[in-house]
Order: structure tokens, then C-alpha cells, then sequence
């Protein structure tokens, strides 16, 4: 069954709509459209309806039947309930991690091949990718670009501005001072009404910097951010879903694909949760992100047996 946060709490993205808010569900989409409407909160473009899946934390090339028997198999079983979507979705974006780390070089490419190929099963060809510290950390990112190209950029999609960071390829986790010129060159192009999505892969907040759950440098590029009215930040890293704001900017993580994590700083030492067979796939899953009529929702989607 589908988990959709908005029958709750109707979390109102801000990149998309303008501003987050959450509200008792009292009045429905349209109590909170004509909310945004009277504020004048509405972002240019954003009222096109259309929706992307992200997925994140595959971890391909992990193996531990003790943390998931099925590590062969939950990529395959997620992919198949994406291409079962209906309407399918304008694209889909993976959020890093894509595979397990491994020291040796030749193994590393081996994997992110054969990750390429699984993932060729998607019927939605549009398809975004991001580096995890997994997948780049130890080659600064030279083979994801080998096969997924640039670790940043930027794209625009029915009026949304989409941003690409990275944040793994330094081996200290930082965005660095290129990549922030690169940022603010790219923000300089754009209205301040304009609706922005960063996507990215740690958290762009100290949500657990003992647990490497924190980017460095994530500070200047929120400041660079800040001035913009629409900003919501989509993320992975921590395999679980969080919701976090700063000040106006909303972050929301995403739950992993390989196995979940405890919730921030609950436990001394962060390790993955193991599998619970009376409850199989429990804590994995992805999200779709649906704008209609300039009103987003996120839709957790567990991964089914």
C-alpha cells in the first residue's frame, strides 16, 4: 500500500509551490493551493503537472544475506514496480550510492556496468544520476563519470530548475570552492520566483556529522540558495526518509534500496539494521514526486515482496 505523506500532513514542497507547509489535511489540496495563490507564493512554470521517482542507495555489489538475503534481488524488484507506474513518470533520478565501495578499480567499474545494464529494464529512458562517497569517493569520481557523466549540473523541467550537487567525490565530503562558483554562476541566470530542486546526496545540514551524515562546506551553498523563495532539497545517504528545514529551504531524504539505517544518533554506532524475515524489504523503498496544478506530494512506495 502506498505511504503518501500529504494524507497526513500534506507537506507542501517549496521548490515547487512555494514554501513548506504542514497542515492537518482539513482542506485538502485545494485549501492549500488557493493558500499559496493568495500569498502569491505561486513559482513560475510550476503550475505544469508532471512527477519524477527518485531512488537511491542501491548499493550494487553488496552481498550479506544477514543485512539482505535478496541483495541480488530488490534493485530488480523496485525497478519492476517503477515500470508498472501509471502514468509513467517524465524521469527518474538516482540520489548516489548507486554501488558498494570497493578499494579495487577494475571491480569498481564492473559494478556500475552491471548496474548500468540492470537498470536498462526501465521503460522511462530520461533517467538522472548522482554520485554516493560508495561510487566516487576513492577516484574522485573518475569512473561515474566513465558512466554517467558530469557529477553536477543542472537542468530545467516545466518550469523547475533541477541542480545536481556533489557532494562525495572530495574525500572530505565537501561541495569545493569550483563547484560553488559553478552554483552561483548557474543561480545568477535565475528570478528569485523562480522554483528550484537540488538534488544531492549527503544532507546539505549537520544532521549527524559524527555518523558523516553532514556536508562541510554545505553552509555557502545554502547561502547561495537562501535568496531564492522555492527550494527544496531532495537527498539519500542516511536510508531513511527525514524531513529537515532551513529556514524556508526544506530537505527531504530518501529510504535506501540495500538496507536501512537507524534514525540519526539513536544508537552509538551507526550500523545497517538487519533483515527482519517477518517483515521482508521493511524500511526499503522509493518516492514518486508529483506537481499537480502547482501542489507536490511525496508518495513513499515500499519495495514489495
Amino acid at each position: 500500500m502506498h505511504k503518501t505523506i500529504d494524507r497526513r500532513q500534506f507537506i507542501k514542497l517549496a521548490g515547487l509551490g512555494g514554501g513548506v507547509v504542514f497542515a492537518s489535511g482539513l482542506g485538502g489540496f485545494s485549501a492549500l493551493a488557493q493558500a499559496a495563490s493568495r500569498h502569491g507564493k505561486k513559482a513560475s512554470g510550476a503550475e505544469e503537472d508532471f512527477y519524477f521517482v527518485q531512488l537511491s542507495d542501491t548499493h550494487w555489489g553488496f552481498s550479506n544475506p544477514v543485512i539482505n538475503p535478496d541483495f541480488a534481488g530488490t534493485l530488480q524488484k523496485a525497478l519492476a514496480q517503477v515500470n508498472a507506474l501509471s502514468p509513467a513518470p517524465d524521469f527518474i533520478v538516482f540520489t548516489g550510492d548507486l554501488t558498494q565501495t570497493t578499494d579495487d578499480a577494475a571491480l569498481r567499474r564492473q559494478r556500475m556496468s552491471e548496474f548500468r545494464d540492470i537498470i536498462a529494464a526501465l521503460k522511462v529512458r530520461d533517467i538522472r544520476y548522482l554520485a554516493g562517497e560508495h561510487d566516487a569517493a576513492l577516484d574522485q569520481g573518475a569512473a561515474f563519470k566513465e558512466f554517467f557523466g558530469d557529477t553536477h549540473y543542472s537542468f530545467d523541467h516545466r518550469g523547475v530548475h533541477f541542480i545536481a550537487l556533489d557532494n562525495v567525490s572530495d574525500p572530505a565530503a565537501n561541495i569545493g570552492a569550483d563547484q560553488l562558483a559553478w552554483l552561483g554562476a548557474d543561480l545568477a541566470k535565475l528570478d528569485r520566483q523562480q522554483a528550484i530542486v537540488v538534488l544531492t546526496h549527503r544532507p546539505l545540514f549537520d544532521l549527524a556529522p559524527s555518523w558523516d551524515w553532514a556536508t562541510p562546506d554545505a553552509g555557502k551553498a545554502i547561502d547561495l540558495l537562501m535568496p531564492f523563495e522555492h527550494v527544496t532539497v531532495f537527498y539519500g545517504h542516511i536510508h531513511q526518509q527525514h524531513h529537515h528545514m532551513t529556514g524556508h529551504i526544506a530537505h527531504h531524504s530518501a529510504q535506501g534500496l540495500m538496507w536501512p539505517l537507524p534514525a540519526p544518533l539513536s544508537v552509538p554506532k551507526k550500523a545497517p539494521v538487519a533483515w527482519d524475515p517477518a517483515a521482508p524489504y521493511q524500511g526499503l523503498g522509493f518516492r514518486q514526486i508529483e506537481s499537480e496544478h502547482g501542489v507536490p506530494t511525496i508518495t513513499e512506495l515500499p519495495v514489495k515482496a
